[in-house]
């Protein structure tokens, strides 16, 4: 997903900091889910679709955005993963499972009534 010269960086970062051994699968996997609480506290009381994100508001964001993207690369670096790849893969597989037909404007799975 980054460029070779961001992913070296954060993964310099990590092994200069000798992290390695508590990046397990395991530990990035919670890590991931941690981060993603933290963006979604960002929203449980202060954004709603009535107001828009202050200037701090939307730096937070962009942090817990970050830690999530971070945390990620390094889950998918460690098991081997092309994240670019897999998302390709992904999306072609929503557009199957989704098609247009039945999902266009549609917030419910398209086999519920």
């Amino acid at each position: 997903m980054f460029s070779k010269d961001i992913l070296d960086s954060l993964l310099r970062f990590r092994s200069e900091r000798d992290w390695e051994q508590f990046h397990t699968p395991k530990n990035l996997a919670i890590s991931i889910s941690i981060e993603a609480a933290e963006l979604l506290e960002k929203f449980q009381w202060s954004l709603d679709n009535d107001k828009s994100a202050t200037d701090s508001e939307l730096e937070e964001i962009r942090d817990e955005l970050a830690d999530i993207a971070i945390y990620l690369t390094y889950l998918s670096t460690d098991l081997g993963i092309d994240l670019s790849q897999a998302v390709i893969d992904k999306l072609q597989k929503n557009i199957t499972k989704y098609p247009l037909s039945k999902a266009r404007g549609r917030s419910t799975k398209y086999t519920k009534p």
